[in-house]
């Protein structure tokens, strides 16, 4: 089987992309740094996809500094993974495996080329399903529950309120894990069920970033 694993229904293809406007630049792909760790300074392409918003450096920075003794060892889970920054980032630092979950497919593929660049194929699985699937499925086949997952979902749209409940409720996160949110600022902490301790809360530009424990 491939690193990437296709379980979402087919789709219709995209439709041909207008041509570009005479002397208008090629879109090209974006580019992320990895921090710190085994991969230190290694750039990561990813695809210029509407919503597509990595993590910035500076929040990831301190998002790890948090996180810099619980990382080692540990089964994380990049959910919204996008660019696969926060996965990547967390191998890089010494996680023994994570677990990519993005539906679409172009940032899908783009994580598991620089999983394949970096050396990072062997501790790693990319799932490309929409977020609310997967934490539906039961998890029997992904190994859950995890150490550490990550939630860093599209703005604007309240998406943690409806994900976080479908973390706690599955089980995805052991007693004792962490649990990184990521948000506008202007939405403040998002709420959390009660067994869970918000540790951390910041805000840098329009970022909003938060880490919770989970409680038995």
């Amino acid at each position: 089987m491939s690193l990437t694993e296709r379980m979402m229904p087919a789709v219709s293809p995209p439709k041909p992309a207008r041509p570009a406007k005479r002397g208008a630049p090629e879109p090209g792909p974006s580019t992320l740094r990895i921090i710190a760790g085994a991969w230190r300074g290694r750039r990561v392409n990813f695809p210029d996809l509407p919503g597509l918003r990595p993590t910035p450096d500076r929040v990831r920075e301190t998002v790890f500094n948090w996180l810099q003794h619980d990382i080692p060892g540990t089964r994380c889970l990049d959910l919204f993974a996008g660019s696969g920054a926060l996965g990547l980032e967390a191998l890089s630092r010494g996680a023994r495996e994570t677990v990519f979950v993005e539906q679409a497919q172009a940032a899908a593929r783009s994580v598991v080329d620089a999983l394949g660049r970096l050396g990072g194929t062997a501790r790693a699985r990319v799932i490309e399903m929409g977020a609310s699937r997967f934490l539906k499925s039961g998890g029997e086949s992904f190994g859950k529950p995890f150490d550490i997952a990550f939630m860093d979902p599209p703005f604007g749209q309240n998406m943690l309120a409806e994900y976080v409940p479908l973390l706690d409720v599955g089980g995805w996160v052991k007693a004792g894990g962490m649990v990184y949110l990521e948000n506008e600022k202007s939405a403040g902490a998002p709420p959390l069920p009660a067994h869970w301790e918000l540790l951390k809360s910041k805000s840098a530009g329009e970022v909003g970033y938060h880490l919770a424990r989970v409680h038995p």
